[in-house]
Formats: C-alpha cells, sequence, structure tokens
C-alpha cells in the first residue's frame, strides 16, 4: 500500500478515535434510502444540536472504535452507516429519533454514550429525555418548591395576624 494512502488512513481512524471519545454520544444510524436533501436536511437539524454527522468507511470505524477500547461497536457497524457524535447525550439522539419517524429509511442501530456502547433502545430512551439544560430547569423547579412553600406559609401567618408583609 502506498504510504501517503497509509498515512491517511491513518489519519482518519485517528479522527475517528478522537471524535467518539470526546463526544458525550456517538450514534450509529442507516441512511441507506435517503435523498441528498434528507440528508442534508438532518445534517442542518443536527448542527442545530451542536451535534455532526458523519460518514466514514464501516473497516476505519471499526479499527477506530477498537483503539478506542470499544470493541463491540464494530458489530453494528454494517452496512451504509453514519456516525452522529453530540455534545450532549441527549440532544443528538432526539434529534435522530424525530427524524427517524418521519423518514423511514432512517435506521438507527445504536452507539455510545458516556464511553460505553449501547443498543438502539438505549438510545431511544435517551431521546425521549430533555436535554442537559432541561434536566437543570427541572432539577432547579424541585429544588426551589420547599423554599417557594416555606415562603408562602410565612406571608400567610404575616397576613393573619395582620403583620407587616413577609416581602
Amino acid at each position: 500500500m502506498n504510504q501517503n494512502i497509509r498515512n491517511a488512513k491513518e489519519q482518519v481512524v485517528s479522527e475517528i478515535a478522537d471524535k467518539i471519545k470526546n463526544s458525550s454520544s456517538t450514534i450509529v444510524a442507516e441512511y441507506r434510502g435517503l435523498s441528498v436533501a434528507e440528508v442534508t436536511e438532518l445534517r442542518r437539524l443536527l448542527r442545530e444540536a451542536n451535534s455532526e454527522m458523519k460518514v466514514y468507511k464501516n473497516t476505519l470505524a471499526s479499527i477506530a472504535a477498537k483503539s478506542a477500547g470499544l470493541d463491540d461497536l464494530k458489530d453494528i457497524l454494517a452496512g451504509p452507516n453514519a456516525l452522529v457524535f453530540g455534545e450532549d447525550e441527549t440532544a443528538a439522539a432526539g434529534v435522530m429519533a424525530k427524524y427517524a419517524k418521519k423518514h423511514k429509511a432512517l435506521i438507527m442501530k445504536g452507539g455510545v454514550v458516556d464511553g460505553k456502547v449501547v443498543d438502539v433502545d438505549t438510545v431511544n430512551e435517551l431521546s425521549a429525555l430533555p436535554n442537559r439544560d432541561g434536566m437543570l430547569s427541572m432539577l432547579l423547579s424541585v429544588l426551589n418548591a420547599p423554599i417557594s412553600s416555606f415562603a408562602r406559609v410565612l406571608q400567610a401567618v404575616a397576613d393573619s395576624k395582620g403583620g407587616a408583609s413577609a416581602e
């Protein structure tokens, strides 16, 4: 094999391995049957969710997965696959699941979440969760509820005694 070709392939393998290691989630999906316009639309939606979709040769992706310590990922790398790398564990999965409902040709196969290979059911479960900001908002509202209730009770006591406002 020509040394330049080998170096180029090694660079691609290194790029894939880095993306798998550095992204919060990686989703493997088969895109066979989607038109160019549909793939372009999907890429745009993913970019809006701080995610990226790339198509690599399965052989190179398998080698990269092995070098990243994810040997099980090679089991789902068959056929024309796209790899979706997301900064958020749920955002990319949500976009992919929503798009797959409208376009039956897009088939999610599984992926990697927080360094662990997961099946398609886990990816679908992640897609139903709110993103990180949504989860933090829910947590803060739960933490704020007891304090708000306490403040309302104090206000009611103050109002009933005819005292000044507790605000």
